[in-house]
């Protein structure tokens, strides 16, 4: 046999890594562990434990402690004791701190691999090369911003005391995507780490007493779901930030919707891989490796979607069969293996659920010819071809090493394919054409898209989802201001009802004028048109004295429906260019100047000459403003490590429904819809109840702008009644919601259906006159979700 043949012939020997550190490590606590509260270690209360095993052979781990709603309790009593002494420390006291748990966790680097890898059952060489480096990067990262906070988020101050729940997946990376931004930004943390993979959550508690974080600023507190239940109820919680599965994200909603906590999501994703007819395949089957089978294809964001075009489809798979077959699936302390073992039997079963029910709807099974071992949780990687779009396995996040391939003719239909599902966490795209990589990645809705690589992340790029993926980022400028609210709006009073204004200063009606007034009709406003409403019925509508100003239409649940729809098909507006949708807006601002005086006349009836005129005044100057802001509030390139560039781009969010304030009934209503279609959403507004005949001063003023019919829709009624429907309607991808505290719940508690964005005022009181409340970057950044396009360089 010649060099050449044995060199093919070759079988990787096996290369061990020595667990006997981390063990040792083990030993020395005991092999139990209590609850991190308060820099100290406490037992749980009541004494209760469950084991954590080693997926790879099943051997017991260590002891933990089941939290109980004591435990949570105290901890976040700790949390709250330390946040004054947190944040009464400078930004670079803070920043040091960080800077210290970075140098510690690379110190302890190998330990933590192998502590993750037996906690997990991922291949140490996953936890040595990819999550450890990314923790220490993140604390490394976020260093930083602690140092600028001031100088860059000035205005702003940390929300308080933070539940943080994360999964089992990337337990020590997840820990540090959550914990890092958290204390940069000022804020106390109590953190519940999955309960099939608590130990690393729990080394690190260890480094946060080596360093002297003061205590009470980390909290740990170990157990399963009933755990996370308390943290998620505890009423001196004022954030929570979750990693985990759709369904449960959706209870969280659900069970903070009453409370003003706020809120990030990170959910299931089931992403696109995206290959075109003139991609580099060999370098495409590679990134499938990658995107798939990395960690077992327990990944949020794994590329479990192949979408192929039709040409290359019996090549393509072909090469993916053949690597399939070299891939090693065995012990994940062996650093030669690519596959370590599932993470508990729960996951196992489910995998090989939807496995056979891919199959019984008509799907090919592939695996590779080598068997499993034959002690631990082990499942081969798996290829599902002739797979229906529809179908459950490529509808259903599986959360495993199978891969559901699907063919394409066109970039129209690989776009619309890729978007067939509820989902939109991230997406692969592979082409040698950068032109038709782009208008894939701008196309496909998901906040994270890799050209012709998978699976990057860096502390600088922002990571997270659209849709049922959740909302929030994690990372970058835009995963620390999710820990951040700005200062007036966490000391805003409650919203009080207004007392009538007076009406002194109105002006008498002529005295020679004995005619009987032209009635003066307000429609609804859909579409671009007056419209009148379903219902048949208007509800009157009185001045400040209680005389009578007219009448408003009541719209209902078909008008709302009508102008979701209207808003859809103007949904071309978020492709204007960003000058363009300035111009309109600057139109706007030019037509209710000229109008000013007629609008500020009708207006003083309901909130007095006064108010009326600094209202008219201050829209004018509030259209402007967000006219110049269309085609400057726009993204950012970040320069990861490695030959990278991630464009960070603004994209709309969609259709916006949104319910304006009563006590300001023109100002308010600008302060919410400039913003959002400056930044080209569509819109279904709801006005003040208070004056919503202005809904006939508007549209007049919006027809003459030359505003893109459906950009803006109007539909005036009971808020309450609207409000429902909004929340609950499945094309509407975010609720604004400016009323009472009882809105407020309301809003959240009826999004829950497709998980739309949600921002609220709490309940609290905007000063709509003011630039600081009434405009400028908060509301711009909520009318915004960030993509992150990465985009490799270089041969």
């Amino acid at each position: 046999m010649s060099i050449a043949q044995r060199f093919v012939s070759m079988e990787y020997g096996p290369a061990p890594e020595d667990p006997k550190e981390a063990l040792a490590w083990l030993d020395a606590h005991k092999r139990k562990f209590s609850h991190f509260i308060g820099g100290e270690w406490r037992t749980p209360q009541p004494a209760d434990y469950f084991d954590s095993n080693d997926p790879s052979n099943g051997e017991l781990l260590a002891k933990i402690a089941q939290g109980s709603a004591a435990d949570v309790d105290a901890a976040v009593k700790a949390a709250r004791a330390a946040f004054p002494v947190w944040q009464v420390l400078t930004p670079h006291i803070r920043a040091r701190y960080l800077y210290a748990i970075a140098r510690q966790v690379q110190k302890h680097s190998r330990r933590l691999a192998v502590l993750e890898t037996i906690d997990n059952g991922k291949p140490i060489r996953e936890s040595r090369d990819i999550d450890i480096p990314l923790v220490a990067r993140h604390f490394y990262h976020h260093a930083g911003w602690a140092q600028v906070l001031d100088q860059e988020f000035h205005g702003y101050t940390a929300s308080g005391v933070v539940g943080q729940i994360i999964p089992w997946n990337f337990p020590l990376l997840m820990l540090a995507w959550k914990i890092a931004p958290a204390l940069a930004a000022g804020n106390t943390v109590v953190l519940k780490p999955a309960e099939f993979t608590p130990i690393t959550a729990l080394a690190f508690a260890e480094i946060c007493q080596e360093i002297g974080l003061p205590k009470g600023v980390v909290n740990i507190v170990t157990g399963d779901g009933r755990t996370g239940e308390a943290l998620v109820k505890h009423p001196d919680v004022d954030k929570i930030a979750f990693t985990g599965s759709t369904e449960v994200g959706r209870a969280i909603r659900k069970a903070t919707a009453d409370t003003p906590k706020r809120l990030s999501l990170e959910l299931g994703g089931k992403s696109p891989f995206v290959i075109f007819d003139d991609a580099d395949l060999d370098s495409a089957v590679e990134g499938l490796v990658d995107g798939i089978w990395l960690n077992q294809g327990q990944v949020c964001c794994a590329g479990s979607r192949l979408l192929m075009q039709e040409s290359i489809a019996v090549t393509l798979v072909a090469k993916i069969r053949a690597r399939m077959e070299n891939l090693r699936v065995g012990s994940p302390l062996d650093k030669a293996i690519d596959i370590g073992a599932i993470v508990a039997p729960v996951q196992l079963n489910r995998i090989k659920r939807l496995v056979d029910q891919g199959v019984s709807e008509g799907a090919t099974c592939s695996q590779p010819s080598y068997a499993m071992p034959t002690k631990g949780l082990y499942y081969p990687p798996t290829l599902l071809t002739n797979v229906h779009p529809s179908s459950t396995v490529a509808q259903e996040e599986i959360f495993g090493p199978v891969l559901a391939a699907m063919t394409f003719r066109t970039l129209k239909e690989a776009v619309e394919l890729a978007n067939n599902t509820a989902y939109g966490l991230a997406a692969s795209v592979w082409s040698e054409n950068i032109n038709v990589a782009l208008q894939v990645a701008a196309q496909i809705k998901a906040g994270v898209v890799w050209v012709n690589s998978t699976n990057m992340f860096d502390a600088a790029c922002g990571f997270g989802g659209y849709r049922e993926s959740g909302y929030g980022r994690e990372g970058g400028r835009e995963g620390l201001i999710e820990y951040l609210q700005p200062v007036w709006f966490k000391n805003a009073p409650k919203l009080k009802v207004q007392p009538a204004a007076s009406t002194e200063q109105l002006p008498a009606a002529s005295k020679d004028d004995t005619s009987p007034s032209i009635d003066r009709t307000v429609k609804l406003y859909i579409g671009g048109k007056q419209a009148r409403p379903d219902s048949g019925y208007s509800i009157p509508v009185n001045a400040a004295d209680g005389t009578s100003l007219g009448e408003s239409p009541l719209g209902n649940r078909k008008d709302i429906r009508n102008a979701v729809e209207a808003a859809r098909k103007a949904e071309g507006w978020a492709k204007a260019a960003a000058h363009n949708r300035a111009q309109v807006l600057y139109y706007i601002a030019e037509n209710l100047s000229q109008r000013r005086e007629e609008i500020s006349e009708r207006l003083a009836r309901v909130v007095g000459e006064k108010q009326a005129q600094a209202e008219v005044e201050a829209s004018i100057q509030r259209v402007f403003s967000y006219a110049a802001w269309a085609d400057k509030f726009d993204g950012r390139v970040h320069n990861p490590p490695g030959r990278n560039v991630a464009l960070a781009m603004h994209e709309a969010i969609g259709t916006v429904g949104i319910l304006c304030p009563t006590e300001a009934p023109l100002l308010g209503f600008i302060s919410l819809v400039m913003p959002a279609i400056a930044m080209g959403n569509t819109v279904v507004a709801v006005p003040s109840e208070t004056y919503p005949l202005i809904i006939g001063d508007l549209y007049q003023v919006f027809d003459t702008s030359d505003l893109p019919a459906g950009v803006v829709n109007i539909v005036s009624g009971r808020q309450a009644d609207l409000l429902k429907t909004l929340a609950e309607h499945d094309d509407i991808d975010a609720i604004w919601c400016f009323r009472d505290e009882a809105a407020s719940a309301q809003a959240k508690a009826l999004s829950i259906g497709n998980l739309k964005q949600v921002w609220t005022n709490e309940g609290r009181a905007f000063d709509w006159f003011t630039i600081e409340q009434g405009e400028g970057h908060l509301f711009l950044e909520h009318a915004v979700q960030v993509k992150n396009i990465w985009v490799p360089y270089g041969e």
